[in-house]
């Protein structure tokens, strides 16, 4: 799908106005694309969240080996009738943290692919503790799980996998091999400081997230009640996975609790928690093993999730 100009683009929605469409799934609504380096240009829901008006947005960060030591650049926010592309590189520190109530509240779902390492960058750049995320990756291995076709936490649905997915969206994705090149160290990591933003850098920036909303809508119709309670408890645990701190998470909002109504069916899923583990230095080896041996014992015995940070680190730590 092409711009209608470089500041406008389609986005999919559900169509929901009681008639029927003729593809029977979404509508293409036109939007405008706002590059926001103040927050007077934000809607005022976001900057000022309230319980009487709850929000789905899809969201998404580019930067430079985005991390705890890397550059946040851009933060996505794609909402039904506008996309924001909120340049932390012009707007600072300022505009970021006009950011944080709308990022932390519990009255607007972000839905994001894989907020990890969003999360972590956010809370060690501007000590904004992400909340409420709707993770279209965990939700994807849970119905697949679901549906008997578990997938390796070592192998997870890509964005681009997710978007081809009939079941999903059904796009196929090829702009983002034109940015994955320039990504690429061999040719140009620095791709999302460069200012004014190009044309390619927009249109890469939103078809990051102008599809969130509808995969949202596809997603919810496939969750069941103990699918939803076991999505929100691990997103929100993944949002923490890389913002280890002194104090354990104790500032974070709490974690979502088992609703009633399950509790009632006697179908209440396992608790999930998580461990952060300190490596002592220079033998992340041993606990990796050879060739992983003891990674995937570990991942035999208990079932657990293991997050390693990586060459972006953090490089003494290990999330279970």
């Amino acid at each position: 799908m092409e711009f209608a100009t470089p500041y406008q683009t389609y986005i999919p929605l559900p169509f929901d106005s009681g008639g029927r469409h003729q593809d029977h799934e979404a509508v293409l609504t036109l939007v405008p694309i706002h590059i926001v380096t103040h927050a007077s240009q934000l809607p005022e829901e976001f900057l000022f969240p309230s319980p009487k008006s709850h929000l789905i947005v899809g969201f998404d960060c580019e930067g430079v080996h985005l991390c705890r030591y890397g550059a946040l650049c851009i933060m996505q926010l794609a909402f039904p009738d506008a996309i924001y592309l909120v340049d932390a590189i012009q707007g600072g520190e300022k505009l970021m943290k006009a950011c944080k109530p709308g990022l932390e509240s519990s009255f607007i779902t972000k839905v994001v692919h894989d907020c990890k390492r969003d999360s972590e960058a956010l809370y060690f750049q501007f000590g904004i503790k992400l909340h409420n995320v709707m993770d279209t990756q965990i939700a994807y291995s849970l119905i697949e799980e679901q549906q008997g076709r578990r997938r390796s936490s070592d192998n997870p649905i890509s964005f681009i996998g997710l978007l081809a997915d009939p079941q999903y969206c059904g796009i196929s994705y090829i702009e983002k091999k034109d940015v994955c090149i320039l990504l690429n160290k061999a040719s140009d990591p620095k791709f999302w400081t460069y200012r004014p933003l190009s044309e390619m850098m927009v249109r890469a920036a939103v078809d990051d997230v102008r599809f969130l909303l509808y995969i949202h809508h596809k997603i919810m119709e496939k969750l069941n009640e103990t699918l939803l309670c076991k999505l929100a408890v691990r997103g929100a645990l993944y949002c923490r996975c890389f913002c280890d701190s002194d104090k354990d998470f104790a500032d974070w909002p709490p974690l979502p609790t088992i609703p009633d109504t399950i509790k009632a069916k006697g179908n209440a899923p396992e608790e999930e928690i998580l461990s952060v583990i300190e490596v002592p230095y220079c033998k992340m080896g041993c606990v990796i093993g050879t060739r992983g041996a003891s990674i995937l014992s570990i991942k035999k015995s208990c079932n657990a999730n293991i997050l390693i940070g990586g060459e972006r680190g953090p490089s003494n730590k290990v999330g279970l």
